[in-house]
């Protein structure tokens, strides 16, 4: 993965915790010193300010694709090395974007940060199949369950139809159930990134609005995102024993069933 700086975070099934996970992989790699913009591409369904308590003045990406703003004016700060670029919430908002400006946002981005996550629409549209190929590397959320598995199978044939390569798989909410998410990766044809654990605390941090890595760096999903980010940036991962069970700061900016739907999914696009 050595160069690749801008990842677009995407799931083909909405409820994944897609948004979750770009949100703290920001904040993880952030952690590591490096500058990192996370950017809502989810042009009509936005939600990402809300899991940073972020409450975006007048101007937001919507306003960038409309040509109405610089993207500087929808970049906000939400702690040291981590900005958010939010999407609007409004149907007139969504009405007056062009996404195919989103390439030229990307660039400029680029150019001033290190990592720049696109938190991905789920579902088939314009405006979710353009990141797939603006990004240097798709990585992929999805959850052990058949139906989500199914989903993330047609978004590696989408990514490919756009010309772009998949990074891997990240997989979420997993437990001790005897599905191996190795196997998941290797039906899917991707690299096993991450597995993250089902975590109560996941969930105390998204009504926090902050950060998992951020309000409980220690729980065990918050420590395998730390662990993807270290291995993204090629820093020193963490260390089980580093855990805090303290909650941190809030961040500033007031096995069968898998394989027959993956299956499923092969013969749908043939």
């Amino acid at each position: 993965m050595s160069g690749k700086t801008v990842y677009a975070i995407a799931s083909g099934k909405g409820g994944v915790g897609k948004t979750t996970a770009t949100v703290n992989l920001g904040a993880a790699i952030a952690g590591t010193d490096e500058r990192v913009a996370v950017v809502d591409t989810d042009l009509g369904m936005a939600n990402l300010a809300g899991f940073v308590s972020l409450r975006p003045e007048a101007t937001t990406l919507h306003e960038v694709l409309a040509g109405e703003a610089d993207v500087e004016e929808a970049t906000y700060s939400l702690a040291d090395d981590l900005v958010a670029v939010p999407s609007g919430t409004t149907l007139d908002e969504y009405a007056r974007t062009s996404p195919e400006a989103l390439a030229a946002v990307v660039d400029r981005l680029r150019e001033e940060f290190d990592y720049v996550l696109l938190d991905v629409g789920a579902g088939v549209s314009h405006e979710t199949v353009l990141p797939l190929g603006v990004a240097d590397a798709v990585i992929l959320v999805s959850t052990p369950e058949p139906a989500a598995v199914h989903d993330t199978k047609k978004t590696v044939e989408l990514t490919d139809r756009t010309g772009g390569g998949v990074a891997g798989l990240v997989l979420n909410r997993v437990h001790d159930d005897g599905v191996s998410s190795a196997a998941i990766a290797d039906r899917l044809g991707v690299e096993l990134l991450a597995e993250i654990p089902e975590d109560p605390a996941v969930r105390d941090s998204v009504f926090a609005g902050t950060p998992l890595v951020v309000h409980e760096p220690g729980a065990p999903a918050a420590l395998a995102y730390r662990r993807l980010a270290a291995a993204l940036v090629g820093a020193e991962p963490p260390r089980e024993e580093e855990r805090d069970d303290e909650p941190g700061e809030t961040v500033a900016a007031s096995p069968d069933d898998v394989s027959s739907a993956i299956t499923e999914a092969e013969s749908d696009t043939e």
